[in-house]
């Protein structure tokens, strides 16, 4: 409420104070008088005043509302009906580093040879699928035989920050071909790096899509619960791997690279 219309307002309270009324007006109770009947004019002033009060609250409550302090907006949750915006997972910086996503480390009473000297080892479920199709492959005259598997922290430590300095690469350029340490599918136990046992020279090359092994893979790959991890244009901005494939087979795995992604079914 403004100062000038309570100011106002409070003259109006106190004008019919008896100081104020003429003497001619004052009621003398000394003199009795007998009551007369109320003349219809009366009446329609009464009802005049009545209308002047009614407008003057109008206005009254007008200014009131103006003045108050606005109400905050209760805010509805949407109806089932009503469409909501899907977050895309990538703009979330809280889950990437330089486009890669991060990953536990998979605990090695998990994991499980792949190769017949020990060193290469993938989770229990993945090394089994992974023998499975290089038997597969062999039987039709290819030849995978596999690079890389699980590898911890400190190996990726390595990988990441040595070679990165051993080449002067800016760290842009050297997360856009390997992962921060923490940050890489193979921590997982589920990743493979693939290549052709009969054209080493392609081995961690973009040149192993053009073998029979890389061939071979497109077409089967998926039959046995691998799928390739960076393909060409990838939304991650990661450089295209055709060698590194990825297990997705049992429920753990597939939550692994896929839970929270947003990432919607192909039809």
């Amino acid at each position: 409420m403004n100062t000038e219309f309570s100011r106002r307002k409070g003259q109006n309270l106190t004008t019919h104070s008896g100081d104020d009324i003429p003497e001619a007006l004052r009621d003398d109770r000394a003199v009795v008088t007998k009551p007369r009947k109320r003349a219809p004019a009366l009446i329609l002033s009464l009802l005049g005043l009545g209308a002047i009060a009614a407008v003057s609250g109008v206005f009254y409550f007008n200014a009131v509302q103006k003045n108050a302090a606005p109400v905050p907006a209760i805010i509805a949750s949407p109806s089932p009906t009503q469409s909501v915006a899907p977050v895309n997972p990538l703009d979330n910086d809280s889950e990437l580093l330089l486009g890669h996503f991060a990953y536990e480390e998979a605990p090695q009473s998990e994991l499980e040879p792949i190769t017949s000297d020990g060193r290469i080892k993938l989770r229990s479920s993945a090394a089994k699928q992974f023998k499975a199709m290089v038997a597969a492959a062999r039987a039709d005259g290819v030849q995978l035989v596999p690079i890389s598997g699980f590898r911890s922290t400190n190996e990726q430590e390595h990988l990441f920050f040595d070679v990165k300095a051993q080449r002067g690469q800016a760290t842009t350029k050297r997360a856009s071909v390997s992962a921060p340490p923490g940050y890489s599918e193979h921590h997982t136990g589920y990743a493979v790096d693939i290549g052709d046992a009969n054209v080493p020279a392609t081995n961690l090359s973009t040149m192993f899509e053009n073998t029979k092994a890389f061939k071979w893979l497109e077409q089967n790959a998926a039959r046995f619960s691998f799928e390739l991890s960076f393909p060409q244009d990838n939304p991650q901005g990661i450089s295209y791997e055709p060698w590194h494939w990825r297990f997705v087979g049992d429920r753990h795995s597939l939550e692994t690279f896929y839970k929270a992604r947003n990432i919607k079914p192909t039809p």
